[in-house]
């Protein structure tokens, strides 16, 4: 018989499991939130922004909402979506898999994706990023942050939690960029350690991208 966890997008299981520990673990990364702020310095005021794979909705939801902006949270995990609406009350998110989440050409000004593809295979990773590239005004940003590491189905644990994991190392990620048609305006390397007993030290690459203005 099939249980109901292995009916359930496997992110969602994970991060359900996870929930307010994830945040914690990752809450001292100077390079997120450095990532963030070369956001916030092209963002005209009010611009409206789509954060895929939201989690807690901190940092990234809460900076940006901070900042004045109009927030789309969206996440597979109802755990993590009940938490970033009861703590960032002035973002709108939605249980959804970016996946398929129905987006208009354009819609936004900017989306972000930090770390939230790494339970996807390959293809629907490039899928989800040339998404991304779409739902963004031309002129518009978009913000990827990987784990830059050559593998594949990858099984393993995260903080205490079974995964499977795909990644592109940081060249061929830099390759899924572009092939969604995004100019890769600056890249960030670096190295963090997650503040959980179970957790690793983790290569972390952040690319700051645009999608060329016609």
């Amino acid at each position: 018989m099939v249980t109901e966890d292995e009916r359930r997008v496997p992110a969602a299981v994970v991060f359900d499991a996870l929930g307010l520990d994830y945040e914690r673990a990752f809450a001292s990364s100077e390079a997120h939130r450095a990532s963030l702020r070369w956001l916030l310095e092209r963002l005209a005021p009010g611009s409206r922004v789509l954060d895929a794979g939201c989690g807690t909705g901190r940092p990234t939801a809460r900076t940006l909402t901070d900042a004045g902006h109009r927030v789309l949270g969206v996440d597979v995990s109802p755990v993590m979506v009940e938490l970033a609406s009861r703590q960032v009350p002035g973002a709108e998110f939605r249980r959804a898999d970016i996946r398929d989440l129905p987006l208009e050409e354009g819609e936004f000004d900017a989306a972000c994706a930090y770390f939230s593809l790494l339970q996807m295979d390959r293809t629907e990773q490039e899928a989800v990023v040339a998404r991304l590239a779409r739902a963004v005004r031309p002129g518009g940003f978009v913000v990827l942050a990987t784990v830059p590491v050559d593998v594949e189905c990858a099984e393993g644990l995260f903080m205490g939690q079974p995964v499977r994991v795909t990644s592109f190392g940081a060249d061929a990620f830099e390759d899924v960029a572009a092939r969604a048609g995004l100019a890769v305006l600056a890249q960030q390397h670096a190295e963090f350690a997650p503040a959980h007993p179970e957790a690793v030290p983790e290569p972390h690459l952040f690319l700051h991208c645009a999608r060329p203005a016609r």
